[in-house]
């Protein structure tokens, strides 16, 4: 679609200007010039809202107050601070980016857009993110707020997650882009759209935009972006069982490409359907692992939404009688007083706090 440019500078203009006196959204990463510390805040905002990744943040740049701090550390450190905030394969890129620039870069942060993208995790949003406020360069941000301001003041309709789409709003945002002042113009549309143009009940009394906002004046807010289609959401069921045997409890660290990637939990058996107690003992793999035990005590359920998942978690204590040789590899037996040094997924850690192992 062609905007005329004077609809195109009226944007920038009335945007910019807010920033400047009204923008009172406050965080500890904006204004922020390094580049580590930008890069940090921008991997933990992936699929994170802000206030919920602001602790998150905080702990980091306490425990490793510069890249070299992160390059150095132990995976399970990283792991266990990033415990509960999800999509754990952000933290393991990373940690291998953290440990590409200490190693391969002498320990200085890329300087550029092509030079960030080649940093593991990184796509073209968060390289200009970083681009933008560690080093001023004329790069658009485009994430969900991006597109959503964008859709519904240009009453744009085109489906932002196609290729199209994506093509259609990126050549916009570097269009309406401040290029001399690219960080106040990212970091004000982006705020708009956090605080002010939200997903629902946008706050259109207070928006900077509203004279000349398309979807404002037709009604089009609760369409308008377009999705081209809804993703199905996976049901699972895991039944973990917390094998204990003397004042030890046995643990498996998550490998395959799965959800919570590095992360620990029990001994788990997954079905596709729940079980009942009498059908776990009678599931081909409990009796498999020929367990010898006095009690089998069901402690518990507890259900986590991911983004295309639901997790259905049943929860067993088995004070076993005599020590099994588990098949599985990657597991070990450890203290209770370990528990709490161990990186585990959100709905473990919840059973676990609940249960006082911790």
């Amino acid at each position: 679609m062609e905007i005329p440019g004077s609809t195109k500078k009226y944007f920038t203009t009335q945007l910019t200007a807010w920033h400047n006196t009204a923008n009172n959204r406050s965080l500890p990463w904006k204004n922020e010039k390094d580049p580590y510390k930008i890069w940090l805040s921008e991997v933990i905002l992936q699929q994170t809202r802000a206030l919920q990744g602001l602790p998150y943040y905080l702990n980091f740049i306490e425990s490793f107050p510069t890249v070299a701090d992160m390059a150095a550390a132990k995976d399970e450190q990283a792991f266990r601070l990033w415990q509960g905030l999800g999509y754990y394969n952000r933290c393991k890129n990373m940690l291998a980016s953290a440990r590409y620039i200490a190693k391969d870069l002498g320990g200085v942060f890329p300087g550029s857009y092509e030079g960030l993208l080649q940093l593991k995790g990184i796509g073209p949003y968060t390289a200009a993110a970083i681009a933008s406020f560690a080093y001023g360069l004329p790069h658009a941000v485009v994430d969900g707020n991006v597109y959503r301001v964008l859709a519904r003041y240009f009453g744009i309709d085109t489906p932002f997650d196609t290729t199209t789409g994506k093509k259609e709003f990126s050549t916009l945002a570097q269009q309406l882009l401040d290029c001399k002042n690219s960080a106040a113009y990212n970091q004000a549309i982006m705020d708009l759209g956090a605080i002010v143009c939200t997903p629902r009940n946008p706050l259109c009394g207070e928006c900077p935009l509203q004279k000349k906002c398309i979807a404002y004046h037709h009604d089009l807010t609760g369409i308008l972006p377009v999705r081209s289609k809804k993703q199905s959401v996976r049901k699972r069921y895991f039944h973990y069982l917390l094998l204990k045997w003397k004042d030890t409890i046995w643990i498996q660290k998550r490998t395959n490409s799965d959800i919570w990637e590095n992360l620990h939990e029990p001994y788990l058996i997954e079905t596709p359907e729940p079980l009942e107690p009498g059908e776990l003992l009678q599931h081909k793999q409990f009796k498999k692992e020929n367990f010898i035990y006095d009690s089998l005590i069901f402690s518990g359920k507890s259900s986590q939404r991911l983004t295309h998942q639901i997790i259905e978690a049943r929860f067993y204590s088995i004070n076993l009688t005599k020590k099994p040789k588990i098949s599985n590899p990657n597991g070990v037996w450890i203290s209770k007083k370990e528990l709490e040094k161990t990186a585990f997924p959100k709905t473990v850690v919840s059973f676990l706090e609940n249960n006082l192992y911790f």
